[in-house]
C-alpha cells in the first residue's frame, strides 16, 4: 500500500509558517514524543524509581529499538545496538577492525568525510602508535584506492556537504576482494535512502538517529556488526554494559555475547524514549518509495532554484544514483544568504566554506513547501537582501 505522506506529515510538530529543510541536520520532533518523555519522566522515573531498570524494560531498550532500526538499514535481526555517541560507535567500529586485520596498518577514508570521523581515526592511530595511518583521497577515488595495504575503509555513504552517495555494494565487494573490512558511517543515510547492509555483506556500520530517524538533539548512535563477525569482533571501549555478566561485577572483562558487547555505557533512557516515539512513525515505510518521493522534491527544487537563482551553483550530482535526501548548492556569501532565507521562515543550513544545504524529507515535506522555499530564495537573490551585516555575523552554529 502507496505511504500517505500527508498523514506522516500531520504526525510531525513543525511551527506555523516554516518549512524546515534542515533534517538531515536535526529532525523535527514528532507530536508522540512530548508525551512519551513525560511518561519515561513521571510514570517511569518518577514512579519506578530504579525499579524502571526492570520494570520499564530500561536495560533492554538498545537491543530493541536497534532491532526497529535493523529493518530501516537491511540489517538482521539482532545486529544492531543503540547507546554512546557517534564517534565513540566509529571508534569502536575502527577498533575491532584493526584487530580482525592484525597484518595491515592503513585506513582509508575520502576528504569528503565528515570531520569527526576522520579526528577520531587519527586519534585511534596515535594511541596504536605511529605504524598505523589515516589515509584521504577523494571522494571519485576510493574505489581505485583500495588495495593490499588497507586494513579497513571507513566512508560516509552520503557526503555531508555535497549530499554526494557513495556506491555502497561497489565498494564493500572492491574492499573484500582486496582483503580490507569496511566500517559504514550512515549518519545520511539512515531514514534517508534505502540501505542493504547484509545484502551488500559490510562489515561494520554506524549512524546517528537524530537526523532523519527524529531522535532529538543528542540522540543515541548505533552500531552494527555484522552476524558473522560478532563473536570474534572485540571492543577496544570495554564497559561494563558491554561485560557477558555485568551485574556479576567480575575485576576482569569478558566480551558480550554478540552485538551487546558494543555497548558501553549507561543507556540515556530519556532520550531513548523520544526514538522510540519517533521510530512509530517508520513502521510500515518502506524506504525506496520514500528515497523515490524524496529525489522527485529534490528534482522540483533544483529546477527551480537553477531558473529562479541561476547564480547558484549545484554542488549535488544531477545522477539519482549518486544523490541522498539532500541538495546543495555554492554561493561565496552563503552564510548570509542561508541566514537571509531562515529569517523568513525557510530553514536549511550552511558549511564551510560555501555549501547551502537543503535536506528533502518527504515524511514531513510536500510540493508546497518546495515551491514556497524556491520562491523566497529566488526573491532574497533578486533583491540581494542577504546583503546585510546581521546576516553575515557568524553564530556558534552554522
Amino acid at each position: 500500500m502507496p505511504i500517505d505522506f500527508a498523514a506522516t506529515k500531520a504526525r510531525f510538530h513543525l511551527p506555523e509558517g516554516v518549512v524546515y529543510l534542515d533534517g538531515n541536520s536535526l529532525g523535527p520532533m514528532v507530536r508522540a514524543a512530548p508525551a512519551r518523555v513525560e511518561r519515561a519522566v513521571t510514570q517511569e522515573w518518577g514512579g519506578m524509581l530504579i525499579r524502571g531498570w526492570n520494570q520499564a524494560g530500561w536495560m533492554t531498550q538498545p537491543r530493541a529499538l536497534g532491532d526497529r532500526i535493523a529493518r530501516l538499514i537491511g540489517a538482521e535481526a539482532g545486529s544492531v545496538v543503540l547507546g554512546d555517541t557517534l564517534s565513540i560507535k566509529v571508534y569502536q567500529a575502527l577498533a575491532s577492525a584493526l584487530e580482525m586485520n592484525p597484518q595491515r596498518r592503513v585506513i582509508l577514508s575520502d576528504t569528503g568525510n565528515f570531520p569527526s570521523d576522520l579526528y577520531m581515526a587519527e586519534g585511534l592511530c596515535r594511541t596504536l602508535g605511529g605504524q598505523y595511518r589515516l589515509k584521504t583521497v577523494a571522494p571519485e577515488d576510493v574505489l581505485s584506492a583500495i588495495d593490499e595495504t588497507v586494513a579497513v575503509t571507513m566512508i560516509t555513504e552520503v557526503d555531508y556537504r555535497t549530499g554526494r552517495r557513495h556506491n555502497m555494494a561497489e565498494i564493500t565487494k572492491r574492499a573484500h576482494e582486496m582483503g580490507a573490512l569496511t566500517v559504514w558511517d550512515l549518519a545520511h543515510s539512515a531514514g534517508a535512502v534505502p540501505v542493504d547492509l547484509a545484502g551488500v555483506r559490510a562489515d561494520f556500520a554506524v549512524g546517528c538517529t537524530y537526523k532523519y530517524l527524529n531522535s532529538g538533539p543528542g540522540g543515541p548512535a548505533f552500531i552494527y556488526v555484522a552476524p558473522r563477525h560478532a563473536e570474534t569482533a572485540r571492543p577496544a571501549l570495554s564497559g561494563w554494559l558491554g561485560h557477558e555478566a555485568p551485574f556479576a561485577f567480575d575485576l576482569d572483562y569478558r566480551p558480550g555475547r554478540g552485538i551487546e558487547r558494543m555497548r558501553v555505557g549507561t543507556p540515556p533512557v530519556l532520550q531513548l524514549a523520544a526514538l522510540e516515539a519517533a521510530l512509530e512513525v517508520w513502521e510500515g515505510v518502506d524506504m525506496r518509495e520514500v528515497h523515490a518521493r524524496s529525489l522527485r522534491l529534490q528534482d522540483l527544487f533544483i529546477k527551480g532554484v537553477e531558473s529562479r537563482a541561476p547564480m547558484l551553483q549545484l554542488a549535488t550530482p544531477r545522477s539519482h544514483l549518486m544523490r541522498g535526501s539532500q541538495v546543495s548548492f555554492r554561493h561565496p556569501e552563503g552564510y548570509a544568504i542561508m541566514q537571509a532565507l531562515i529569517a523568513e521562515g525557510v530553514i536549511g543550513d550552511f558549511r564551510a566554506p560555501d555549501i547551502l544545504r537543503f535536506g528533502f524529507t518527504p515524511l514531513y515535506i510536500d510540493e508546497d513547501d518546495v515551491a514556497r522555499a524556491v520562491g523566497v530564495l529566488g526573491r532574497i537573490m533578486d533583491q540581494s537582501s542577504w546583503d546585510r551585516p546581521g546576516f553575515k555575523a557568524r553564530a556558534a552554529v552554522t
